[in-house]
């Protein structure tokens, strides 16, 4: 059973620090892309970023870049997301997810329908 678990959410002040963990297991994790999303109040869930299997190759949303880093400890089947900078319009339940695709290219997937495994979220709230 394929499980991803995010931690590290909570509340912080504009243009403070936060950096999420999406600790994965039943899937042999080298093996997939993983990408965070996020899904703000009233809001379409949004792509953030994503990271290649070997860790080689990552892509980010323009809202995001400069801003966040994306990595992964395939020893430890972790995936991470370093925010900085935050701003109030980062506020939003953020998802881990786990898709698959040849090569190490991922550019291609920021769509939500390319991920197959998703975990539960955690919520950040960035106050102003």
């Amino acid at each position: 059973q394929v499980q991803l678990v995010e931690s590290g959410g909570g509340l912080v002040h504009a243009g403070g620090s936060l950096r999420l963990s999406c600790a994965a297991s039943g899937l042999t994790f080298s093996s997939y892309a993983m990408a965070w999303f996020r899904q703000a109040p009233g809001k379409e869930r949004e792509f953030v970023a994503t990271i290649s299997w070997s860790g080689g190759s990552t892509d980010y949303a323009d809202s995001v870049k400069g801003r966040f880093t994306i990595s992964r400890d395939n020893a430890k089947n972790t995936v991470y997301l370093q925010m900085n900078s935050l701003k109030p319009e980062d506020t939003a339940v953020y998802y881990c997810a786990a898709g698959w695709t040849r090569g190490n290219a991922v550019q291609h997937m920021t769509a939500s329908y390319q991920y197959f495994y998703w975990g539960q979220g955690t919520k950040v709230t960035v106050s102003s």
